[in-house]
């Protein structure tokens, strides 16, 4: 693969480059840009690198119309979210709140979400697409077990304070393996 002379400077930026980069792909894209500057052929570069003979030639073609610059790979903006950046501080203010008497429960699920979507923002989402949205806004969906309403702390002391605990007695009786 023949790409145009270029600077001493250019080849050491590249190397230095290479060097610091810690993203592996990125890493490979100079790489081979540095071994086609060397003179290596594509099928060699491919083998030094470990990538497709398409990554070899598509980054050195870049370098060669664009310079260094150009190795840099340009941002994919992804698929728009489903909520709106409007409803987002709502829906975060809403699910903070935590449960109301409406919702009919007692801690929100992934169903319970789903279906405040749908009902107060009209937006559709999957059950793993909730899960997605949480995590993305910052929410965990583990969280410790909620306490039930006829739960008395008061009781729970006394039994753990009276609970009876194994005796030296008691493991005596039991049977030993040999």
């Amino acid at each position: 693969m023949k790409i145009k002379e270029r600077t001493v400077g250019e080849i050491e930026i590249l190397k230095d480059k290479a060097n610091k980069e810690s993203d592996a792909k990125q890493r490979d894209r100079y790489r081979s840009v540095i071994f086609a500057i060397e003179g290596f052929k594509a099928a060699e570069i491919m083998a030094k690198v470990g990538r497709s003979k398409t990554f070899v030639q598509i980054w050195c073609y870049r370098y060669r119309n664009g310079g260094i610059e150009a190795l840099i790979p340009i941002s994919q903006p992804g698929r728009p979210t489903k909520l709106s950046a409007d409803q987002e501080p709502r829906f975060i203010e809403r699910i903070a709140a935590g449960v109301t008497e409406e919702d009919g429960v007692c801690t929100f699920h992934g169903k319970d979400i789903v279906r405040i979507l749908e009902e107060e923002f009209g937006v559709e989402y999957s059950l793993f697409g909730v899960y997605d949205l949480l995590h993305r806004l910052g929410f965990s969906s583990l969280k410790p077990r909620p306490r039930h309403r006829k739960n008395d702390p008061e009781k729970m002391d006394q039994w753990l304070k009276n609970a009876p605990f194994f005796s030296a007695e008691c493991r005596k009786k039991t049977r030993r393996r040999r």
